[in-house]
């Protein structure tokens, strides 16, 4: 009764005024849709009245109405409705267009905050064109929009432009937000040495850290394997009282499963208990099955299934995974079947790919190539390397020869696919078909990826290539490496050519044992590599770990090498 009461005013109103309904004859009428009846029976309803309809109504409706105006919006109308959105709009190139061609182009205070609405819904591709556009209207360098512009640059894949439009925001003017989203979008395009350097530079600047900017840096970590500045982050988060949030602690999780400690991870996923979300669990599974620890990754599922959590692809993948670095290829082909039949979870090619890997590891070749040939996805060249992998392991090289062209044939530049083949053939005394693979290498123009090994020390991650002369302990590190060599010779280990002693592997070992000072001895030494690492400096480790009495972690391009006096955890297939 009231409100029709209300509405019965309201109408009064508009015919005493005769030209046209006023804010405060329409500031009386709550329902949006009776205050939009009411409009559309006055032909000379005012501005005034139809901004008032626009904020009451729900942005879908809103947008619906701008369209449909019985006027000519002006640039301030559009940019108060696309103000009050809480969401990105679906229509926003087309809302943009309405706002740029707009009568009374808006102001800039006006125009930041629906221009920042609309970029975070943009194509990303459109990323230069709406820099351009946001340079052209003196906003490039707004905190806000530039916040913006960065997140769609990182989301197009140009780190770089994102890394300088956030340098060219003056100082003055940088706040968490443009901070976050630098952070944020350089570790997600793996510029993770940059990413952190920018989250150092945050908090030099004493900027508030969000969740966002510490899950960020840590996932820039996790891409290192970066204990030490893992566990910085760690610490800072704990001050900050982010601990406990769960997109943090997922982070924290992440990060400490890619460097190998499994135990922390699994300390900070305990800890969250009651607010883990699937992806938390997801984590800790991958972190687990990183090492091979199927038992565990198949407990862990169990109990998470207990808790009602509904598996997804991530989850098997994690277990998948973990059947294929165990080598258990009966365990792979129930938990294929099984996401499918018991989950409806339908397998992609990194399932099969899994599953591929763990019938090589353990000889059925056949059964694996089997398998590539009748799943329902199209092979990629991981599957074949996967499958030429195996056939250089169990020395099949007939069947590598095969292998190796199916991969050469999606890729004929994989560097890996022509060194395998040589390898196999050299083990086989093939020399001459491992003269044409090396041939075949040399005229297709592949050159062998430089292998890179990096190693963290006092929080500094140090880089280094074969026959490295780059490095400022450069002379302490061969010293060390020559005296090591020596020691392992004592043993029993034989080096087959002078050329591998000084692969970057070995180098980062030796500055790991050079810096004693800040690796206790006993303590484990951590190492990340780019490339799978060569059967001769896999077993030059398993010596070296036992003539310095240490844990060595290794984690190449495959997997996870934990060698513990002379035995690896990849227990010698990788």
């Amino acid at each position: 009764m009231a409100a029709a009461t209300l509405l019965r005013a309201a109408t009064a109103s508009v015919k005493a005024a005769a030209s046209s309904i006023t804010a405060a004859a329409t500031a009386a009428v709550t329902d949006p849709a009776a205050l939009h009846a009411v409009l559309v029976k006055t032909s000379s309803a005012s501005r005034d009245a139809y901004n008032l309809l626009l904020a009451r109504y729900p942005p879908p409706l809103s947008q619906r109405l701008l369209a449909r105006l019985p006027f000519r919006a002006r640039g301030s109308q559009l940019a108060s409705s696309l103000a009050s959105l809480t969401s990105p709009p679906a229509s926003a190139p087309e809302l943009l267009r309405r706002l740029l061609r707009a009568s009374s182009p808006p102001s800039l205070l006006l125009a930041d905050s629906p221009l920042s609405l609309l970029l975070r819904s943009m194509p990303p591709s459109l990323a230069p064109h709406l820099h351009a556009l946001a340079a052209k209207l003196a906003l490039s360098t707004s905190p806000v929009s530039a916040s913006c512009l960065i997140t769609l640059y990182s989301r197009s894949r140009s780190p770089d432009a994102a890394r300088h439009l956030f340098d060219e925001i003056p100082l003055a003017y940088r706040d968490t937000v443009c901070y976050t989203s630098t952070i944020v979008g350089l570790a997600q395009n793996a510029r993770y040495e940059v990413s952190l350097s920018v989250f150092a530079a945050m908090r030099y600047d004493a900027l508030a850290s969000t969740m966002y900017a510490l899950s960020g840096a840590l996932r820039a970590t996790a891409g290192l394997a970066a204990l030490e500045q893992t566990r910085g982050i760690h610490a800072h988060a704990v001050v900050v009282g982010l601990d406990g949030n769960v997109a943090v602690g997922t982070a924290l999780v992440d990060a400490y499963g890619k460097a190998g400690v499994v135990h922390d991870a699994a300390k900070v996923f305990d800890d969250l208990a009651g607010d883990r979300n699937l992806i938390t669990w997801n984590a800790i599974l991958a972190a687990h099955a990183q090492q091979g620890d199927l038992e565990k990754v198949i407990a862990l599922f169990h109990e998470m299934a207990g808790m009602h959590f509904v598996p997804d692809r991530l989850t098997f993948l994690a277990l998948l995974t973990a059947c294929s670095n165990a080598g258990a290829a009966a365990d792979a082909e129930f938990w294929l079947e099984a996401m499918q039949l018991k989950y409806n979870v339908k397998p992609d090619l990194a399932h099969y790919t899994c599953v591929v890997g763990a019938m090589a590891r353990v000889g059925r070749l056949e059964d694996a190539d089997s398998i590539v040939c009748t799943m329902p996805c199209k092979p990629d060249a991981a599957v074949w390397r996967t499958l030429l992998a195996g056939c250089v392991v169990h020395h099949k090289a007939d069947m590598a020869g095969v292998m190796g062209q199916r991969l050469l044939e999606i890729d004929p530049k994989d560097d890996s696919a022509y060194v395998m083949l040589a390898n196999v053939y050299s083990a086989a005394g093939r020399s001459d078909d491992v003269a044409e693979a090396w041939t075949a290498m040399r005229d297709h123009g592949v050159r062998k990826e430089g292998g890179r090994s990096w190693i963290e020390v006092r929080g500094q991650v140090h880089v280094f290539v074969a026959n490295d002369k780059r490095h400022e302990q450069l002379l302490d590190i061969y010293e060390k490496l020559d005296e090591l060599i020596k020691e392992v010779e004592k043993l029993g280990y034989k080096e087959v050519d002078e050329g591998l002693w000084h692969h970057s592997e070995r180098l980062a070992l030796a500055y790991g044992l050079v810096s004693s000072g800040s690796v206790p001895s006993g303590k484990m030494l951590r190492i990340v590599k780019n490339l799978r690492i060569c059967a001769h400096c896999h077993e030059f480790f398993k010596y070296a770990s036992i003539v310095t009495g240490r844990v060595i972690v290794i984690r190449d391009v495959n997997r996870y090498h934990t060698i513990k006096q002379g035995v690896c955890s990849c227990r010698n297939y990788w």
